[in-house]
């Protein structure tokens, strides 16, 4: 892990860009001398500078709650290289939203599959470098999306104690299977309007997952219309389970 740049906010969170091999991220960590914080990791569905004003905002509510808090650009995105068979899902899933057709397993397999299994390993690459750091200690929460890789991560990394899964995302049957498999404490959130999310399906991942503690939390409202409480409530979570 090399840091690229540092900059105090002006609430005292200080946020450093590193590249680990070819991996961008940032991290996000409380004022010096307050002790080795618990991690949270942020997922997003890639694009770093387009996702920085939300991810930022997240990272300073976990740092005034006592977090440190890092993300990684996915696969595929940002100004990492691109995979022709992605963007040729990418395209066939538009071309089937634009058209009003289902989107159809084969799409969203091409497309979700291929990015779990590169991402998913990046991200607990970036979790080693992370834990090496005297600045952060554990236990380690995810929060985010793409859900896919929050299922995939919370059944293969035994160093993440609790997750809040964003919905609105394409999710493989496969994930399905493996969302049977998840035991950790969940926190599931739901925009009930989201207008790229298939709610049923949604729904049913939900059903599916296999931990004894999950919560759904549904609002109304678009993709991009997270009201603050809930927010607040995801937080209140990882208190209970990270402190």
């Amino acid at each position: 892990m090399h840091f690229t740049s540092e900059r105090r906010l002006d609430d005292g969170v200080l946020e450093r860009a590193f590249v680990l091999g070819e991996i961008p991220g940032m991290l996000w960590t409380p004022r010096s001398g307050s002790g080795p914080a618990p991690l949270i990791l942020l997922g997003h569905p890639g694009g770093l500078h387009l996702m920085y004003p939300r991810l930022v905002a997240r990272a300073r509510q976990a740092v005034a709650e006592g977090f440190a808090a890092a993300t990684i650009e996915l696969p595929g995105s940002g100004d990492r290289p691109r995979s022709a068979a992605a963007e040729q899902a990418r395209a066939d899933l538009r071309r089937a939203l634009e058209a009003g057709e289902p989107v159809d397993e084969d799409i969203v397999d091409r497309l979700v599959l291929p990015l779990v299994d590169k991402a998913v390993p990046e991200w607990q690459t970036a979790l080693d470098a992370l834990l090496s750091l005297p600045e952060i200690d554990g236990p380690v929460g995810y929060s985010g999306g793409v859900i896919s890789i929050g299922v995939r991560l919370a059944v293969v990394e035994p160093r993440i104690s609790a997750a809040v899964l964003f919905a609105g995302s394409f999710v493989p049957r496969a994930i399905f299977d493996e969302a049977r498999q998840v035991t950790l404490p969940l926190h599931v959130l739901l925009q009930w309007d989201d207008e790229g999310n298939d709610r049923q399906a949604a729904l049913a991942l939900f059903d599916a997952l296999g931990s004894k503690e999950k919560t759904l939390h549904a609002n109304m409202g678009g993709h991009t219309g997270v009201p603050q409480f809930a927010s607040d409530a995801a937080a209140q979570f990882f208190n209970r389970h990270l402190k």
